[in-house]
């Protein structure tokens, strides 16, 4: 079983690799697709972001699987917080709501995804912006400064999420809240779909059941927890097949076993 800083490095290398393919789409993997530069197999999960105020093209990679925004009960004049901000995708949506008298702050630990949002902001021209290259369990940031904090699609990957949550709580102001979308699962992913390092990366292998998602946010202290959306997530056969048989493709299927999309509020108070 891997530990923590195994898993780290892992997702690190995984995500350093999308977004320099993402620069140049495609990459030697051939993992992207060159009409939508997005990463082919991430996508299954993606709400869609291109009729949000503030949306960014080169800066939305696919790796969503929700739109936290949306839920979020973002105000103008806000301090936000974005945790795996990636390239920047919903860092820039967040600030075409918050406008010129708030502040975004995106928290990314991969040095590649610091550099492609930092380039997507100097073309954008944004003074209240900004992106820190740190780790969520130990965030580069003071007690309460958030307003909000969001997050798409990231948490699960997070080895400590009662440590990631604890930060969340520690950096958000009194009366402040966060909304994150990520993924859970209902039941027991086959061993072999657990196990994959690709798998992990892509959100899915890294979740954990959806009751001990919700109860390690209420142990943090969190108030006034709601599943704002579910969304169930289905993944086709071509990403399957690559780490189940045809055997375990049709098991899995028959199964009570849910790969679900939620997006989550909750309350400091």
């Amino acid at each position: 079983m891997q530990n923590e800083k195994e898993i780290k490095e892992m997702v690190k290398e995984k995500y350093g690799q999308i977004a320099k393919q993402a620069s140049t789409c495609c990459g030697p993997t051939s993992c992207c697709n060159p009409a939508e530069n997005k990463i082919v197999g991430y996508t299954v999960m993606q709400d869609e972001y291109t009729d949000l105020n503030g949306y960014v093209a080169d800066a939305d990679l696919g790796l969503g699987c929700g739109l936290p925004t949306q839920y979020a009960g973002i105000k103008k004049g806000d301090a936000v917080v974005d945790l795996g901000s990636g390239a920047g995708n919903d860092v820039f949506v967040a600030r075409a709501i918050v406008g010129d008298s708030g502040r975004v702050i995106g928290i990314d630990m991969t040095q590649e995804m610091i550099d492609k949002a930092n380039l997507n902001n100097q073309k954008l021209g944004y003074k209240n912006v900004e992106f820190r290259l740190g780790e969520i369990e130990n965030m580069p940031l003071e007690n309460s400064v958030a307003d909000v904090v969001v997050s798409n699609c990231v948490l699960n990957l997070v080895p400590n999420k009662e440590k990631a949550f604890a930060e969340i709580y520690r950096i958000i102001k009194n009366g402040g809240h966060f909304c994150v979308s990520d993924i859970v699962i209902k039941g027991e992913l086959p061993e072999n779909l657990k196990k994959s390092a690709e798998m992990y990366a892509g959100c899915v292998a890294g979740a954990v059941q959806q009751e001990e998602y919700l109860q390690i946010i209420k142990n943090a202290g969190f108030k006034n927890i709601e599943i704002k959306k579910t969304k169930t997530i289905e993944l086709p056969d071509e990403v399957l097949k690559e780490y189940l048989g045809e055997d375990g493709i049709a098991a899995l299927k028959k199964s009570h076993v849910g790969i679900f999309s939620i997006t989550v509020t909750a309350d400091k108070n």
